[in-house]
């Protein structure tokens, strides 16, 4: 009885610490590119790779909002929820859609540098 109380005392102790790469990389990962750097203290990198993931993302919202108010104001949608909730999960076709493809390939290059690079400059931390 005494050792199994040990034994989850350091099962507790072992899962609450995580190694600062590790770390990092998941919040790059779940929350957004770049924090994981400003948790590593690499704050130009975690600035760039968040300024470029916004500006990616502000792309995305804002080509993708315009286009459906400008549907809406030609009248080829109702100003109803469920049909803009519609335009919005369909993909736009056209000019705009170049420009949202490049987007969306920046803004998930910038996830994947940030895990990966995040998660080696927690490494290099850690030696």
């Amino acid at each position: 009885m005494h050792e199994s109380r040990h034994t989850g005392e350091r099962l507790q102790a072992y899962s609450t610490q995580m190694k600062r790469s590790s770390r990092a990389a998941l919040l790059s990962g779940l929350i957004f590119p770049g924090i994981g750097h400003i948790v590593l203290k690499q704050y130009l990198r975690g600035s760039v790779l968040m300024l470029f993931a916004l500006v990616a993302l502000s792309v995305i919202v804002t080509r993708r909002a315009l286009t459906i108010v400008d549907r809406i104001n030609s009248g080829d949608i109702p100003i109803d929820t469920g049909a803009i909730a519609e335009m919005v999960s369909n993909s736009t076709s056209g000019a705009n859609s170049f420009i949202e493809n490049i987007a969306v390939i920046v803004l998930g290059a910038c996830w994947l540098i940030g895990i990966i690079d995040s998660y080696r400059v927690g490494v290099a931390q850690e030696k």
